[in-house]
Protein backbone atom coordinates (compact mmCIF):
# COMPACT_ATOMS: atom_id res chain seq x y z
CA UNK A 1 0.00 0.00 0.00
CA UNK A 2 1.59 3.75 -1.50
CA UNK A 3 0.85 6.34 0.69
CA UNK A 4 -0.44 9.20 -1.07
CA UNK A 5 0.67 12.49 0.30
CA UNK A 6 0.14 15.67 -1.19
CA UNK A 7 1.31 18.74 0.48
CA UNK A 8 1.67 17.79 3.95
CA UNK A 9 1.98 18.28 7.81
CA UNK A 10 4.05 16.31 9.63
CA UNK A 11 3.42 16.51 13.60
CA UNK A 12 6.47 15.90 15.70
CA UNK A 13 5.51 14.69 19.03
CA UNK A 14 8.14 14.50 21.97
CA UNK A 15 6.92 12.87 24.92
CA UNK A 16 8.61 14.43 27.94
CA UNK A 17 9.46 13.94 31.65
CA UNK A 18 11.97 16.22 33.59
CA UNK A 19 14.01 16.70 30.27
CA UNK A 20 15.15 20.68 30.73
CA UNK A 21 18.98 19.90 29.67
CA UNK A 22 17.65 17.87 26.07
CA UNK A 23 14.31 19.54 25.14
CA UNK A 24 16.14 22.97 23.39
CA UNK A 25 18.50 21.04 21.34
CA UNK A 26 15.62 18.45 20.46
CA UNK A 27 13.14 21.12 18.84
CA UNK A 28 15.63 22.99 17.23
CA UNK A 29 15.98 19.61 15.07
CA UNK A 30 12.71 20.04 14.21
CA UNK A 31 12.96 23.00 11.75
CA UNK A 32 12.06 21.92 7.99
CA UNK A 33 14.89 22.61 5.41
CA UNK A 34 13.59 20.86 2.10
CA UNK A 35 10.17 20.09 0.78
CA UNK A 36 8.19 17.12 0.53
CA UNK A 37 7.40 15.68 -3.35
CA UNK A 38 4.52 13.97 -3.57
CA UNK A 39 5.60 13.48 -7.15
CA UNK A 40 7.95 15.09 -10.30
CA UNK A 41 5.01 17.81 -11.11
CA UNK A 42 3.93 18.76 -7.46
CA UNK A 43 6.27 20.15 -5.06
CA UNK A 44 4.36 21.78 -1.63
CA UNK A 45 6.31 22.62 1.18
CA UNK A 46 6.09 20.34 4.15
CA UNK A 47 5.07 22.03 7.06
CA UNK A 48 6.19 20.85 10.58
CA UNK A 49 4.18 20.96 14.03
CA UNK A 50 5.66 20.06 17.18
CA UNK A 51 3.99 18.85 20.26
CA UNK A 52 5.59 18.85 23.48
CA UNK A 53 3.88 16.43 25.63
CA UNK A 54 4.57 17.07 29.44
CA UNK A 55 3.90 14.18 32.33
CA UNK A 56 4.60 16.45 35.03
CA UNK A 57 8.10 17.81 34.75
CA UNK A 58 9.00 19.59 37.78
CA UNK A 59 12.14 21.28 36.19
CA UNK A 60 12.21 24.27 33.48
CA UNK A 61 11.23 21.56 30.40
CA UNK A 62 7.81 23.31 29.87
CA UNK A 63 9.20 26.77 29.96
CA UNK A 64 11.66 26.31 27.85
CA UNK A 65 9.53 24.52 25.23
CA UNK A 66 7.06 26.98 25.47
CA UNK A 67 9.75 30.12 25.39
CA UNK A 68 10.96 27.91 21.85
CA UNK A 69 6.96 28.13 20.33
CA UNK A 70 5.87 25.08 20.00
CA UNK A 71 2.29 23.51 21.10
CA UNK A 72 2.81 22.28 24.92
CA UNK A 73 0.32 19.66 26.17
CA UNK A 74 0.17 18.01 29.54
CA UNK A 75 -0.39 14.30 29.84
CA UNK A 76 -0.97 11.58 32.23
CA UNK A 77 2.67 9.75 33.13
CA UNK A 78 3.72 6.72 30.66
CA UNK A 79 5.23 7.43 27.20
CA UNK A 80 2.69 5.06 25.43
CA UNK A 81 0.08 7.82 27.42
CA UNK A 82 1.99 10.87 26.06
CA UNK A 83 2.64 10.14 22.41
CA UNK A 84 -1.08 8.90 22.37
CA UNK A 85 -2.44 12.54 24.24
CA UNK A 86 -0.35 14.02 21.34
CA UNK A 87 -1.35 12.14 18.46
CA UNK A 88 -4.87 13.50 19.34
CA UNK A 89 -3.54 16.80 19.07
CA UNK A 90 -2.14 16.30 15.99
CA UNK A 91 -3.05 18.05 12.74
CA UNK A 92 -0.49 16.67 11.01
CA UNK A 93 -0.92 13.74 7.70
CA UNK A 94 2.21 12.37 9.51
CA UNK A 95 3.30 11.43 12.88
CA UNK A 96 6.89 11.46 14.05
CA UNK A 97 7.32 10.46 17.52
CA UNK A 98 10.74 11.94 18.60
CA UNK A 99 12.49 10.84 22.15
CA UNK A 100 13.63 14.20 23.78
CA UNK A 101 17.18 13.16 23.42
CA UNK A 102 17.24 12.27 19.66
CA UNK A 103 18.23 14.72 17.35
CA UNK A 104 16.53 14.40 13.83
CA UNK A 105 19.03 14.54 10.43
CA UNK A 106 19.27 17.74 8.24
CA UNK A 107 16.59 17.05 5.49
CA UNK A 108 14.49 14.76 7.72
CA UNK A 109 11.38 15.89 6.33
CA UNK A 110 11.86 15.15 2.54
CA UNK A 111 13.88 11.31 3.85
CA UNK A 112 9.99 11.12 5.33
CA UNK A 113 7.74 11.83 2.44
CA UNK A 114 10.08 10.09 0.25
CA UNK A 115 9.68 7.31 2.46
CA UNK A 116 6.35 7.22 2.76
CA UNK A 117 5.76 7.26 -0.75
CA UNK A 118 7.23 3.51 -1.92
CA UNK A 119 5.02 1.00 -2.39
CA UNK A 120 3.26 -1.04 0.74
CA UNK A 121 5.40 0.59 3.13
CA UNK A 122 2.79 1.99 6.09
CA UNK A 123 5.81 3.02 8.64
CA UNK A 124 9.32 3.85 8.84
CA UNK A 125 11.81 5.00 11.13
CA UNK A 126 16.21 6.05 11.13
CA UNK A 127 19.06 4.38 11.00
CA UNK A 128 20.50 5.19 15.05
CA UNK A 129 23.73 6.94 15.81
CA UNK A 130 25.36 7.01 19.49
CA UNK A 131 26.86 10.56 20.70
CA UNK A 132 29.87 8.86 22.26
CA UNK A 133 32.98 7.39 21.17
CA UNK A 134 32.59 4.20 22.39
CA UNK A 135 33.83 1.43 20.26
CA UNK A 136 31.15 -0.87 21.76
CA UNK A 137 28.96 1.44 21.10
CA UNK A 138 29.44 1.24 18.01
CA UNK A 139 28.81 -2.99 18.29
CA UNK A 140 25.90 -1.36 19.33
CA UNK A 141 24.48 0.57 16.61
CA UNK A 142 25.45 -2.29 14.12
CA UNK A 143 23.12 -4.58 15.95
CA UNK A 144 20.38 -1.78 15.94
CA UNK A 145 20.79 -1.95 11.81
CA UNK A 146 20.91 -5.53 11.90
CA UNK A 147 17.68 -5.45 13.74
CA UNK A 148 16.36 -2.66 12.05
CA UNK A 149 17.23 -3.59 8.39
CA UNK A 150 16.59 -7.42 7.96
CA UNK A 151 13.74 -7.56 10.85
CA UNK A 152 11.85 -4.84 10.20
CA UNK A 153 12.04 -4.05 14.53
CA UNK A 154 12.77 -0.15 15.02
CA UNK A 155 12.78 1.17 18.39
CA UNK A 156 11.08 4.38 19.92
CA UNK A 157 14.66 6.32 19.92
CA UNK A 158 14.65 5.70 16.00
CA UNK A 159 11.98 7.95 15.78
CA UNK A 160 9.15 6.23 14.38
CA UNK A 161 6.95 7.48 11.62
CA UNK A 162 3.81 7.33 10.11
CA UNK A 163 0.69 8.26 8.72
CA UNK A 164 -2.17 9.43 11.52
CA UNK A 165 -4.44 7.62 9.27
CA UNK A 166 -2.35 4.20 9.57
CA UNK A 167 -1.62 5.28 13.07
CA UNK A 168 -5.44 5.63 13.97
CA UNK A 169 -6.09 2.56 12.31
CA UNK A 170 -4.14 -0.14 14.52
CA UNK A 171 -5.59 2.14 17.32
CA UNK A 172 -2.29 3.85 18.11
CA UNK A 173 0.25 2.81 21.26
CA UNK A 174 -1.03 -0.15 23.11
CA UNK A 175 -0.73 1.82 26.67
CA UNK A 176 1.47 -0.40 28.63
CA UNK A 177 3.84 1.25 30.98
CA UNK A 178 7.03 -0.56 28.48
CA UNK A 179 7.22 -2.15 25.38
CA UNK A 180 5.07 0.21 23.80
CA UNK A 181 7.13 0.95 20.87
CA UNK A 182 8.01 -2.83 20.47
CA UNK A 183 4.34 -3.84 20.07
CA UNK A 184 3.45 -1.07 17.47
CA UNK A 185 5.69 -2.10 16.04
CA UNK A 186 4.88 -5.70 15.79
CA UNK A 187 1.22 -4.15 14.75
CA UNK A 188 2.29 -2.59 11.91
CA UNK A 189 4.13 -5.07 10.47
CA UNK A 190 0.78 -7.42 9.30
CA UNK A 191 -0.06 -4.20 7.77
CA UNK A 192 2.81 -3.48 6.02
CA UNK A 193 6.85 -2.69 5.26
CA UNK A 194 8.17 -0.78 7.54
CA UNK A 195 11.06 1.41 5.84
CA UNK A 196 14.42 2.04 7.56
CA UNK A 197 15.84 5.83 6.86
CA UNK A 198 20.05 5.11 5.99
CA UNK A 199 20.69 8.74 7.31
CA UNK A 200 21.06 8.15 11.31
CA UNK A 201 19.27 10.35 14.13
CA UNK A 202 21.36 10.92 17.11
CA UNK A 203 20.90 9.45 20.28
CA UNK A 204 21.85 10.33 23.75
CA UNK A 205 24.17 7.74 24.99
CA UNK A 206 23.39 8.59 28.56
CA UNK A 207 21.24 4.79 29.43
CA UNK A 208 24.19 3.14 28.38
CA UNK A 209 27.06 5.21 30.03
CA UNK A 210 24.58 5.22 33.12
CA UNK A 211 25.02 1.40 33.60
CA UNK A 212 27.63 0.27 30.83
CA UNK A 213 26.86 -0.69 27.29
CA UNK A 214 26.92 -4.50 28.38
CA UNK A 215 25.09 -4.61 31.25
CA UNK A 216 22.19 -2.48 29.38
CA UNK A 217 22.48 -4.34 26.21
CA UNK A 218 21.94 -7.65 28.22
CA UNK A 219 18.78 -5.89 29.96
CA UNK A 220 17.60 -5.01 26.98
CA UNK A 221 17.28 -8.40 25.43
CA UNK A 222 16.37 -9.90 28.66
CA UNK A 223 13.04 -7.56 28.61
CA UNK A 224 12.60 -8.57 25.09
CA UNK A 225 12.35 -12.56 26.09
CA UNK A 226 10.63 -11.67 29.51
CA UNK A 227 8.35 -10.06 27.47
CA UNK A 228 7.91 -12.34 24.58
CA UNK A 229 7.20 -15.25 27.27
CA UNK A 230 4.26 -13.55 28.55
CA UNK A 231 5.73 -11.62 31.89
CA UNK A 232 3.45 -8.74 32.50
CA UNK A 233 4.53 -5.55 31.05
CA UNK A 234 4.03 -3.99 34.96
CA UNK A 235 6.63 -6.58 36.68
CA UNK A 236 9.06 -6.01 33.76
CA UNK A 237 8.45 -2.66 33.98
CA UNK A 238 9.33 -2.86 37.87
CA UNK A 239 12.70 -4.78 37.37
CA UNK A 240 13.37 -2.15 34.52
CA UNK A 241 13.45 1.58 36.94
CA UNK A 242 15.25 -0.95 40.19
CA UNK A 243 18.06 -1.83 37.55
CA UNK A 244 17.70 1.44 36.30
CA UNK A 245 18.17 3.34 39.42
CA UNK A 246 20.36 1.15 41.28
CA UNK A 247 23.41 2.83 40.47
CA UNK A 248 22.41 6.50 40.85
Amino acid sequence: MSQNIGAVTISIIIPVLNEAGNIKEAISTTAFSTKCYANATTKPSANIEVIVVDAGSEDETVEIAQSLGVKVISSSPGRAAQMNAGAVAASGDILLFLHADTRLPTGFDEMICTALQHSGTVAGAFNLRIDASLLSLRWVEWGVKMRSHFWQMPYGDQAIFLTKDVFQQIGGFPELPIMEDFELIRQLKHTGRIVIIPTPVVTSARRWLQKGVLKTTLLNQIVIVAYLLGVSPERIRSWYRREKFKRI
